[in-house]
């Protein structure tokens, strides 16, 4: 398989570009990225040369057309993610998210080539925290910010292109990850280098704000799952049981250094805060037999902990830019999102 993978400097698609060349030796993979912020070649240095790799715009409709013309598959998780930047300036997210998508759409059209596209829990909206409904794929939409309403949008771009045009597409929405290469901007990966350097972690009001977190070796094994076995169409969610609240996540964090649980400090909560997420991956554990290798929050929280503490040459940098960037914007607590 000749495998196109978009947005792979970022998080959780250097993750999987790592787990495929790893696990699927025989398919050859092709990065592209733009190399915004939020996007590093460092994250893939390990496997710089098994891979190819294109800087540029996934909104590039002349760029993707001839990628996806040498290509078998893409996996599309190009995207302005950072919930708190979208209300900044929404601009960006609109071009990556929105235009971005439409041109991937019209590549893999043209080519018949097989798409997956990666999108986020937060399309549905939130949850009252003591509600026990967990969000499935017949869920209606209901984004809350400029980021979540251009990943819908994303979304519904997708299946019309599927429906009316035939694209053999599928899509899957996952809760929150979180593991190596996850930028220092984010809620998890921002507490761990805090504590790492001494500094006590931060927290959004009173931290009830419920996340669904899953480690992010465990979505990219499921991405698998469903570029292979997945209905063309569907439409998968991925979760692992994971619902904790901020302050439960900021109290575990903790714990993994040998620090007090109320050894934090409460911030403002922001504008627009969703209550809860919660997935129901049913749909996918039993079509597919999907299911986690991390079965608890603490297992791959502590695997994640040692691999910041083990690769600081790989965030300090990073550090010390977000930090100086949110000291003068004057903000404190970074998105929990992926």
């Amino acid at each position: 398989m000749r495998l196109l993978v978009t947005g792979a400097a970022g998080f959780i698609g250097a993750n999987f570009v790592h787990q495929s060349v790893r696990e699927h030796p025989d398919v050859e993979v092709t990065v592209l990225d733009a190399l915004t912020y939020a996007g590093d070649r460092a994250s893939l240095a390990e496997v710089a040369d098994r891979i190819s790799f294109v800087e540029g715009d996934v909104a590039d409709a002349e760029l993707v057309g001839r990628l996806v013309a040498g290509s078998d598959a893409v996996v599309h998780f190009a995207a302005e993610s950072h919930n708190d930047n979208s209300l900044a300036d929404p601009s960006p997210f609109l071009r990556t998210n929105l235009l971005g998508t439409y041109a991937l759409l019209e590549a893999v059209r043209a080519h018949d080539v097989r798409y997956h596209h990666i999108s986020t829990d937060e399309v549905y909206g939130d949850l009252e925290l003591d509600d026990p409904a967990r969000f499935t794929e017949q869920t209606p939409y209901n984004p809350s910010s400029p980021y979540s309403s251009t990943k819908a949008g994303s979304d519904l771009l997708v299946r019309a292109w599927a429906r009316s045009f035939g694209v053999r597409a599928t899509i899957s929405n996952c809760s929150n990850n979180y593991g190596p290469y996850q930028h220092v901007e984010k809620f998890i990966p921002r507490q761990i280098t805090n504590l790492v350097d001494g500094v006590r972690p931060k927290l959004y009001g009173a931290g009830e704000n419920v996340r669904d977190w899953i480690h992010v070796e465990d979505h990219n094994a499921a991405v698998w799952e469903i570029l292979e076995r997945g209905r063309v169409g569907e439409t998968y969610l991925i979760g692992a049981d994971g619902e904790l609240s901020n302050r439960r996540v900021v109290e575990l964090v903790l714990g993994a250094f040998g620090r007090p649980a109320d050894d934090f400090d409460h911030v403002t909560d922001r504008a627009g805060h969703d209550l809860r997420y919660a997935i129901d991956s049913t749909k996918l554990r039993e079509e597919l037999g999907w299911a986690p290798r991390y079965t608890t929050f603490e297992d791959g929280l502590a695997a994640t902990v040692d691999w910041y503490r083990a690769h600081e040459g790989w965030w300090r940098p990073r550090k010390a830019a977000t930090e100086a960037r949110y000291t003068a914007s004057g903000q404190e607590v970074l998105s929990a999102r992926p």
